[in-house]
């Protein structure tokens, strides 16, 4: 059987990826046969691999149209940055970054697929340290200043 050409186009087909970005998943209800954390880290680190969603998606055995569905999802947005990334696409303008959204970077973390020679490897999951450092400075500015960082003393005078 001929060997079809492949549908991509020669810039996508040439194109190596080094570093996938590091994103915090979609936050979804748990599932076993769901986007886990780790399925969506799988997901982009074959999608860097293969250059082709429908290979990257068979390979962590989910469907093109369940990954277009997570795309879409709110809270997607650096799956959808790091997704992107991958394929080329121009950046899109930053979207404000909630109190909620570094509460939830804080306690989902981080994960990197890695790379090595083009090939995906393995998934590195780290705690989110800029997003708890964010959200402790956002907290301090809402709260009334002070003093020296003593508390104002009582007049016990009477």
């Amino acid at each position: 059987m001929p060997q079809r050409p492949d549908p991509r186009s020669s810039a996508v087909q040439n194109r190596r990826i080094s570093r996938i970005p590091a994103f915090t998943p979609v936050p979804l209800r748990p599932r076993a046969d769901g986007w886990t954390p780790v399925r969506q880290a799988e997901f982009l680190g074959y999608l860097a691999e293969t250059r082709c969603i429908s290979k990257a998606v068979e390979q962590v055995g989910m469907s093109r149209d369940s990954a277009y569905q997570l795309r879409r999802k709110p809270g997607a947005e650096e799956f959808v940055a790091a997704w992107d990334a991958i394929l080329g696409a121009p950046k899109g303008p930053q979207p404000k970054i909630t109190l909620e959204t570094l509460f939830q970077r804080i306690r989902q973390g981080r994960y990197r697929p890695l790379l090595r020679d083009g090939r995906y490897v393995a998934t590195i999951k780290k705690p989110d340290n800029n997003a708890l450092l964010s959200a402790l400075a956002r907290l301090d500015r809402l709260a009334p200043p002070e003093r020296d960082g003593w508390p104002e003393p009582e007049d016990d005078r009477k």
